[in-house]
């Protein structure tokens, strides 16, 4: 059994053993990129499609082999791994450190939201492309299947606090709850967070309120 399924085998055993508990296991982050098939075809070549590596915790996602360059005003960052499948826009996730190696200043915004974000330069091995919004660094968030989401009893959108223990334990705020049956239970942070809380794939955090729900609009 390779080490990321036997971490995964893991990671369920510990969620079935955490009874009522509103422990999450945590996942540190580090840069990737999600790639459109326009850009996949221009960065690798016409008609290419992307290499599973191996399969990622959450469910239908994969590190695929295919690797870029990004490039900066300042600086470049090589080996920036693809994770697929490829998606409807391209997508760079970096920690803040990151964006100060290139010389740019990513916003903190949850996936998915990059309009207005910042710009950058990759370069693959067939070709290169000028991004003018699509770089950013993920706010963290909880993955949740919707089974979790009653038994914690949140909802998506909501924002939560999670304390994590130990000899640097930290208490994260604004947390997004993210909620859908495609999902597996799980807590992400980049590695800036990690690395300032001493926080290893797989250690437990414990969400320990309900910071915001949800606003529903009303008619």
């Amino acid at each position: 059994m390779d080490k990321e399924k036997i971490r995964l085998l893991v990671q369920e055993i510990v969620k079935k053993t955490l009874n009522h508990s509103k422990q999450v296991p945590i996942a540190v982050s580090n840069r990737h990129i999600h790639l459109s098939p326009e850009h996949v075809e221009r960065l690798f070549g016409r008609g290419y499609q992307l290499n599973k590596l191996k399969d990622l915790s959450q469910p239908n996602q994969f590190a695929a082999k295919e690797t870029v360059t990004l490039i900066g005003p300042k600086g470049k960052i090589a080996n920036v791994r693809v994770l697929g499948p490829s998606r409807g826009s391209t997508q760079v996730e970096v920690s803040l450190f990151d964006g100060f190696t290139l010389g740019v200043k990513p916003p903190i915004r949850n996936s998915g939201d990059i309009k207005g974000s910042a710009p950058i330069m990759i370069q693959g091995p067939r070709g290169q492309i000028k991004i003018d919004e699509g770089l950013i660094c993920a706010a963290r968030h909880i993955h949740m299947h919707t089974s979790d989401a009653v038994h914690y009893e949140v909802a998506d959108g909501d924002l939560v606090q999670v304390k994590v223990e130990g000899q640097r334990g930290i208490i994260f705020s604004n947390v997004l709850i993210r909620v859908s049956p495609k999902y597996k239970l799980e807590m992400h942070i980049d590695l800036d967070e990690a690395n300032a809380a001493n926080i290893k794939n797989g250690q437990l955090g414990e969400i320990i309120s309900v910071e915001s729900k949800k606003q529903v609009g009303g008619g």
